[in-house]
């Protein structure tokens, strides 16, 4: 299966945008400063590649987003967005352990930032490291905002997930009834899918995700739950392969 987790791309730990003397305050982390002390141009300059990168590899251009990295890094070498990309470009041709590499350079830049934590959390997901999955995706729920809902209940989804396969049946019961149908994600049946799919009724199970294409049919909104279910195993991938297991 040709795995494309619901990466978190981005969440900038300094806004490219802000590279002005105002923002040299006092609680920058030493990376943060050391990229306001370059001269503006090579700000410039480092943006433009960052930017191209990010361009590039929406349009699933991998190779020419490594590229560009590559002419970032040249300038700028200690940047948790250019880890960040970099391992979400290793997660889109499978290589697992770079990327794992990759969003760890990222985290150690920029501690406690959720975004690179869902990700290192997604490497464990498919690659069915549940115990580490499980763990990470808790404090990725530490980390958000309360106000981000979507992703915060994807991320329950996925800790439900994963204490299924660990054996905490009871939890799962009581997650699954967490949110009832007026929440504002599918978090309720897609939930409910997976109950279904855990007792076989897989026609429940897909009239239980078909409520859910009707209510909410953007899928921008549903594509991230449905990945979900294929890197879990409960529905098969077009490419007709499965994650590899890391024991």
């Amino acid at each position: 299966m040709k795995i494309i987790p619901t990466l978190c791309l981005l969440l900038l730990t300094l806004p490219l945008a802000a590279q002005n003397e105002d923002a040299k305050k006092p609680d920058l982390l030493p990376n943060q400063q050391a990229f306001l002390n370059l001269p503006e141009e090579k700000r410039a300059e480092f943006s433009k590649h960052l930017g191209e990168a990010i361009r590039v590899f929406q349009q699933k251009r991998i190779f020419e987003a490594l590229e560009e990295l590559e002419k970032a890094a040249a300038i700028f070498t200690d940047s948790p967005e250019i880890h960040n990309v970099r391992g979400s470009c290793y997660v889109e041709i499978r290589a697992f352990d770079k990327a794992l590499a990759e969003f760890g350079k990222a985290a150690a830049l920029s501690k406690d930032n959720a975004s690179i934590a869902f990700n290192i959390g997604e490497i464990h997901f498919v690659t069915k490291q549940w115990q580490q999955a499980h763990d990470t995706f808790q404090k990725v729920m530490s980390l958000l905002p309360a106000e981000n809902t979507a992703l915060g209940r994807l991320v329950e989804f996925k800790i439900l997930l994963c204490k299924k396969k660990l054996g905490q049946d009871a939890e799962v019961a009581a997650m699954a009834e967490k949110y009832d149908f007026m929440d504002d994600s599918p978090y309720y049946f897609f939930a409910q899918a997976s109950l279904a799919y855990e007792a076989d009724n897989q026609v429940k199970a897909e009239e239980w995700l078909a409520i859910a294409g009707r209510i909410f049919r953007d899928p921008n909104i549903l594509a991230p739950w449905q990945d979900t279910l294929v890197e879990y195993g409960y529905l098969k991938s077009f490419y007709g392969e499965e994650a590899p297991e890391v024991p």
